[in-house]
């Protein structure tokens, strides 16, 4: 059923992706090229995702454990009474230990990491939404205050009309020099807000330099909003099943499970051996000098009787991350739900904004219309022309921003469902493989030859 609902989605929203991009010159930028560039250049992303390769080298860790640990031993010692020597002793040896038996313990250690691997990779792909995201915000408010700059200056062109009509009209007597004045003014307050708007547009081109790595050009129209779930249950429902968040809170839950059970298995005991071969030449005080040759073999066993509470203590703090992981869980659910809700909203809420403002801006362009031609036949003063003016430009500028608030909410809303990803978007380009850096480690590879595959995963990391 989830699947069957992906696909659904998935191909509205490609083609909305990617419509009309015929229609416009090449060298325009897409929402499609904003988030690529996003997803290549993001630092926040290979930040996390070296952050997800130590979490796979701790999983390489936890099978070393299991490992014998080889080392060698060289050591050389003399003795002094009241000034003279009377003794020295050099050894070289190797020496080896293993854990052979540790009821468990190793094992345990060895799935938590594995589930700390998962839980990094869900947070990977949580910043991939975030990264996707932002770089759609900044596409959006980019395109947003670019048309708030066109229609701020378009409103200094018509009231410097104006005003230069009120000085006309004043030098002839039909108005009074507060008229003009009125027009002056609003003609100063139209300049200043065209200041403000270029301004907002210089914040947006940089705050989309640093979400995509590079300045904007000229960007293409916004493409056709993505296709929504039938209904905002469903959506929920996706959202339960695909969002990284969620999916990260089930793998730490599952490693704080395990973590009590690593707690309990501290007071198991322990079989280790230890074996070990070595050769040491000795000068006695008489002048006499042996070489020896040794060779040993020796068995463990311990179990810790007594800790002073420090076991039982580790226990219960185990069982208390358990508890907390449990209970974030079930945040992050109500979380996303919470997500996908105000989403659902913000589309419904900037729908309905949109069909408002259209018909305010008919009325106010016919007020505005009749507003000049009654001014002309000296019915209305230039205050009552400005004003219509301003009304009708309030209009203009609210539609702009609550056209670009629906296409947000949008992508909002496939993040909230946790679809907001390379993937998911088929935006064709080469993606970070998670599994590739784990795949080459998972075995804590310790030789060259071992190692030849975990070389072109980090060549290849070097080469993105």
């Amino acid at each position: 059923m989830f699947r069957k609902t992906l696909r659904t989605l998935r191909r509205p929203l490609i083609a909305a992706l990617f419509a009309g991009a015929t229609a416009v010159p090449a060298s325009a930028e897409s929402l499609a090229d904003a988030m690529v560039a996003a997803y290549r250049h993001s630092a926040l992303l290979e930040q996390n995702r070296a952050v997800l390769r130590a979490a796979d080298e701790d999983a390489a860790t936890a099978l070393a454990q299991l490992r014998p640990v080889v080392q060698w031993i060289a050591e050389h010692s003399f003795q002094k009474i009241n000034g003279l020597a009377i003794g020295r002793s050099t050894s070289i040896g190797l020496q080896a230990q293993i854990t052979l038996y540790d009821w468990g313990r190793n094992a345990i250690a060895i799935d938590a990491a594995k589930e700390t691997v998962l839980a990094t990779r869900a947070a990977l792909v949580g910043v991939e939404q975030d990264v996707l995201l932002g770089a759609v915000q900044a596409y959006l408010d980019v395109r947003s205050a670019t048309e708030q700059v066109d229609l701020q200056s378009n409103s200094v062109r018509v009231i410097g009309q104006e005003q230069q009509a009120a000085a006309d009209r004043f030098e002839v007597g039909e108005i009074t020099q507060t008229d003009v004045s009125q027009a002056d003014a609003a003609l100063a307050a139209a300049r200043a807000s065209l200041a403000a708007a270029r301004g907002n547009l210089e914040v947006a081109r940089e705050v989309y330099r640093a979400a995509t790595g590079r300045a904007p050009g000229q960007l293409d129209p916004p493409p056709p909003t993505p296709s929504l779930p039938a209904s905002l249950e469903t959506a929920r429902q996706i959202g339960q099943r695909s969002h990284p968040a969620i999916s990260q809170a089930q793998r730490l839950a599952a490693a704080a499970e395990l973590g009590v059970a690593a707690a309990a298995a501290e007071r198991n005991p322990t079989l280790s051996g230890q074996a070990s071969i070595g050769r040491s030449h000795e000068l006695s005080i008489q002048g006499q000098e042996s070489t020896r040759n040794s060779l040993g073999a020796s068995l463990s066993l311990s179990q810790t009787i007594y800790s002073g509470g420090r076991l039982p203590s580790a226990h219960r703090k185990a069982m208390a991350r358990r508890d907390e992981a449990r209970a974030g869980l079930l945040q992050v659910s109500r979380q996303v739900d919470e997500a996908v809700g105000r989403a659902w909203a913000g589309i419904d809420v900037a729908r309905a904004q949109i069909r408002a403002i259209d018909e305010q801006i008919v009325a106010a362009q016919q007020a505005y219309e009749g507003v000049r031609e009654e001014a002309t036949l000296g019915a209305r003063t230039t205050l009552d022309v400005l004003d219509a003016e301003q009304s009708l430009l309030e209009a203009r500028a609210d539609k702009i921003s609550a056209e670009a608030n629906l296409q947000l909410a949008h992508y909002q809303l496939l993040a909230a469902m946790g679809l907001l990803t390379v993937e998911n978007l088929k935006l064709g380009i080469p993606t970070y493989d998670p599994s590739a850096y784990y795949n080459a480690v998972q075995d804590a590879p310790y030789t060259s030859r071992q190692g030849e595959s975990l070389d072109r995963v980090l060549r290849a990391i070097g080469r993105d």
